[in-house]
This record gives C-alpha cells, sequence and structure tokens, in this order.
C-alpha cells in the first residue's frame, strides 16, 4: 500500500527533493562551511542564539551584506529577501534616513538614561501614526508585553492573561501555552519552566468569542492579548465579527484588551488597528519600528494611563519589575523618529501593499496550475502560502496545517534558486525597496519547485 501523500505530494518524491536540495545548498556555500567548522565551538550549540538552528537549510548561512531588500552570504550569492529578518528589516536592509540617524547619534553618545530631544519628537510621530495613546519604550517587543501585562494586572488586580491557542507574543512566559481538550496547559517545548502557567494564564481558541466569554466569566481575567491576525503559526485571519466581540467582552467584564501588532504592523500605516479601526486598552508593536534597531514600544489609553498613575501614587519608587538599563537609550529614539517621520510612510505601504497584492496572486495561480491542496494568505505586505487547504480558524486548524517537511524542501529549494523566505511558516514580506522583478522570480521559482513536486 502506497504511502500516505503530504500535502498532496508523494513521500518519497519529497524525501528525494529535500535530499537534493540539500546537497546544492551545501555544495554552493563551501567557505561557509569552512568557516562554521572551524569558528563555532565558542558558541553554544554552535550558533549565538539557538533558533538559527531551526532554519532547515544543513548549516545555516553567513551573512557578508545586506542593503534594501537583497542580502549577500560570504560566498558571494546575492539573494532576493523576502525574510528581512522575520520583519525586523520589513521597510528594508537600512533605510538610508536610519543609517543618516546612526551616524548623527554615534557622535554624540550611545547610552545615558536621560532623555533627548528627539525623544520628545518621538513620541509626537508615535501619536501621530498610531493614535493618541500615552507611551513607553523597550528594546523588544517581549519586554513590551511583558511591561503591559504588569500594568493590566496593576490596575485591574486581577492574575491571569487570555491568549490564544497558537498565538506568539516573543517570550512571555505568561503566553506560553496551549489549549488541550479545553485545559490550559503549558507548551510542550517550553525550557525550564517549574511554575503552573495556568495559575497565571488561560488559553482560548482564535476566533471563537464563545471560548474566550467563558473564561472571562471567571472573573479573574487582567487582559486580553492578542495580535488582530494571528501569526508566526501559519497565518490564521479574524472573522469579521471577532474584533468587535472582543472590545464588547473585554469591556462587559472588566479586562483590558491588549494589541500585539509586532507582526501585523504590515496591515498598513498605524498596523492592522488603525486601518481597521480597532480600539485597544494597551497598543504594542516592535521589531521593525526602529527601522531595525532593536525597539518597541508600547501605549497605554488615556482611561488606563491614569488608573496605573493613581495606582501608583505613593508606592515606593524602584523595583517595579519593569524597564531595563539600556531601553529607552538615545540611539533608539534617533532610529524611531527617523523611521516614524521618513522611512514608515504612505507611500511605503502603497508600494508594499501593490507587490504583496501581486505576489499573492502569482502564489495562488500556481497553486492553482498545479493543483496543489495549499492557499495563499495575506495581511498587507505580509504574505504566506499554506500547505493545506484553507481558510484556516484557529490555531489548532493552523498546527494541523503545518508541514515541516514541505515547509522546510521548499525553503531550501528557494533559496537555492536565489530567493531568501522566512524559515517559520513560509511567511514573505515585501518592502519599500522590493521590486517587481524580483517578486516576479519569486513566483517562476516557486511554480518550477511545485513542478518538481507535483508534475
Amino acid at each position: 500500500m502506497p504511502a500516505a501523500r503530504i500535502a498532496g505530494i508523494d513521500p518519497a518524491r519529497l524525501s528525494a527533493f529535500a535530499a537534493r536540495e540539500a546537497t546544492a545548498y551545501a555544495a554552493a556555500r563551501p567557505r561557509t562551511r569552512a568557516a562554521l567548522e572551524s569558528g563555532t565551538a565558542a558558541w553554544l550549540d554552535g550558533v549565538p542564539m539557538h533558533w538559527m538552528k531551526d532554519w532547515p537549510m544543513p548549516f545555516p548561512m553567513l551573512v557578508a551584506e545586506a542593503e534594501g531588500a537583497r542580502i549577500t552570504d560570504i560566498d558571494g550569492h546575492d539573494l532576493d529577501d523576502f525574510c528581512l529578518g522575520d520583519t525586523g528589516s520589513m521597510f528594508g536592509h537600512s533605510p538610508p534616513p536610519v543609517v543618516r540617524a546612526i551616524r548623527t547619534q554615534a557622535g554624540q553618545g550611545l547610552t545615558y538614561m536621560l532623555p533627548t530631544e528627539t525623544a520628545l519628537e518621538a513620541g509626537r510621530l508615535l501619536a501621530q501614526v498610531f493614535g493618541p495613546f500615552r507611551w513607553q519604550i523597550a528594546t523588544t517587543a517581549t519586554d513590551a508585553n511583558r511591561f503591559a501585562l504588569r500594568v493590566a494586572r496593576a490596575v485591574t488586580g486581577r492574575p491571569k492573561v487570555l491568549v490564544f491557542n497558537g498565538c506568539y507574543h516573543g517570550t512571555v512566559d505568561d503566553t506560553m501555552v496551549a489549549r488541550v481538550d479545553g485545559r490550559t496547559v503549558a507548551r510542550p517545548g517550553l525550557t525550564g519552566q517549574a511554575a503552573d502557567l495556568a495559575q497565571v494564564a488561560a488559553c482560548a481558541e482564535f476566533n471563537d468569542l464563545a471560548s474566550v466569554e467563558a473564561l472571562l466569566q471567571t472573573g479573574d481575567i487582567a487582559a486580553i492579548l492578542t495580535e488582530p491576525v494571528m501569526t508566526n503559526s501559519c497565518m490564521v485571519l479574524p472573522t469579521p465579527e471577532f474584533h468587535e466581540g472582543l472590545r464588547a467582552l473585554a469591556t462587559t467584564y472588566g479586562a483590558l484588551l491588549i494589541i500585539d501588532e509586532t507582526h501585523t504592523i504590515s496591515s498598513g500605516l498605524g498596523g492592522y488597528t488603525r486601518v481597521h479601526g480597532l480600539q485597544p486598552d494597551i497598543f504594542v508593536v516592535g521589531k521593525c519600528v526602529a527601522g531595525g534597531m532593536p525597539t518597541a514600544v508600547w501605549g497605554l489609553s488615556e482611561d488606563v494611563a491614569a488608573r496605573y498613575i493613581a495606582y501608583n501614587a505613593g508606592r515606593p519608587s524602584g523595583h517595579s519589575g519593569m524597564g531595563t538599563t539600556l531601553s529607552a537609550n538615545p540611539m533608539q529614539f534617533a532610529c524611531l523618529a527617523a523611521t516614524l517621520r521618513d522611512v514608515m510612510t504612505p507611500e511605503a505601504y502603497a508600494h508594499m501593499e501593490r507587490g504583496a497584492a501581486r505576489l499573492e496572486a502569482g502564489l495562488a495561480k500556481a497553486i492553482a496550475r498545479h493543483a496543489a491542496p495549499w492557499h495563499v494568505v495575506r495581511v498587507g505586505a505580509r504574505v504566506e502560502f499554506i500547505c493545506a487547504p484553507g481558510p484556516l480558524r484557529n490555531g489548532a486548524e493552523a498546527t494541523q496545517a503545518h508541514q515541516p517537511q514541505v515547509e522546510a524542501a521548499v525553503h531550501t529549494a528557494l533559496l537555492n534558486r536565489g530567493s531568501l523566505i522566512a524559515p517559520f511558516h513560509n511567511m514573505m514580506l515585501v518592502s519599500p525597496a522590493t521590486e517587481d522583478a524580483a517578486i516576479d522570480r519569486l513566483i517562476a521559482r516557486f511554480d518550477t519547485i511545485l513542478n518538481e513536486l507535483l508534475p
């Protein structure tokens, strides 16, 4: 009896294809292989950060330089970059206004625990782009989400955060949970977890307002923390009534609504929140907000800000569990202001939207031509092809749709042909520097790969 197909592909064909592509990748990178063999001993498991092992190639690519939407490795391979640092460089590598800001600030000091006039400008720009929140700055979106949750617990006096099965909010401990048989449990891959996360978190299914309300009815939920669109899990779009329902339920049960736009800033100027008129109590965004400089921001609505200020009245200063020494450094503010003012523009987003629509249509056409049981999904400049039928409705379906063997093989094959996409869930971004020719090359390469896998 023949083995069951994987995402429509014969397993033997997939295995042979993956082996050929892995061999081709390794053969094309002798300098990289030699450098890794001689230079990785000092790093734990051979890499500076463990997730660098998660790229599906036989060994990591060593980057020589990147500019705009192109990246070059040390073996001289020039690639069309659609990964863009997994959103960190969504506006392109080293946008010129950000480069100028770095040069200027570098001569004026890197960190001194005091604000600058540029910090004041950045605050005004944040309000213009994202809305009239009361802002704070952090180094990563993980930190911003962690601090936002402390505020939510402080002003509500409640212990738990409600998150969604399959969610992604960085490495915030409280969000590392899954929903299994209706129960909240720690994710199986979590390292060194000692405490029971069900004491501080509750997990619902995305797009399931009934499951949200059932958890809110317990009265111990301080905040709902969600992305507008589920990402990093095979992308899941919200149903038309979902966000309006979340807002209404949060208000009814006295919980705060936190919107994490770290990935969905791809949606347009001001993120999904501004484009679709959402009304969060706390807003979080990171990654590309300062053009690639490690920076995130979180903002409180006027009401929550007033409640938080009242909570702090008379409390001893320091030891709040919030803030880090190198956050709010002048380099962050310089890059944040430059990005908000000169990079994150309506014109840039219009270019990104057009290019992403072109990519979405081309990938969907190739999938249809080969009758693959796959689909394509897009949120602004962010595009994914998912190796399963769609659309997906929640995290449970996203988990089932994930096809690691297929995704790894296609990723390496695209890289061998000159297109770099994200190593996770077939994610692609179109930047202001991405040209139509690069998009068309990616579509053609994708079609060629499907022709080999699904003749």
